[in-house]
């Protein structure tokens, strides 16, 4: 999460704070919760079912889930279900972080040019 850049439209530093984040249920816990609420971050992030449970049985409120919002996050699943098609990526051959990073520029730019 600290890694994260958002590129502006003009000069200017890239944004380190996202509007908001969308995830599923693996990123349902109450560190990365805090940790978004801390900077200020929305987050759309379905809770599972055993932390619904423990919420009704304290008498706590539940989390609205903006559902569509969490619609749209099957946009990114069907890019990474593309991108996994070449055998390098879903298996990460490469051992160093920039030729892992040079892979999936070539993919992406295998998917972007028509064949």
């Amino acid at each position: 999460m600290a890694r994260i850049r958002i590129k502006r439209c003009g000069p200017g530093r890239p944004r380190t704070r996202p509007a908001r984040v969308v995830a599923d249920k693996g990123y349902s816990s109450r560190k990365i919760r805090a940790y978004l609420r801390s900077r200020g971050i929305a987050c759309t992030i379905p809770e599972r079912v055993d932390q619904i449970s423990g919420r009704q049985r304290r008498g706590e409120s539940l989390c609205r889930l903006d559902r569509t919002v969490y619609r749209r996050r099957n946009v990114v699943e069907r890019c990474f279900n593309r991108l996994k098609q070449n055998k390098a990526l879903a298996t990460r051959y490469d051992k160093r972080a920039r030729h892992y990073q040079a892979m999936i520029t070539l993919a992406c730019l295998r998917l972007w040019l028509p064949t």
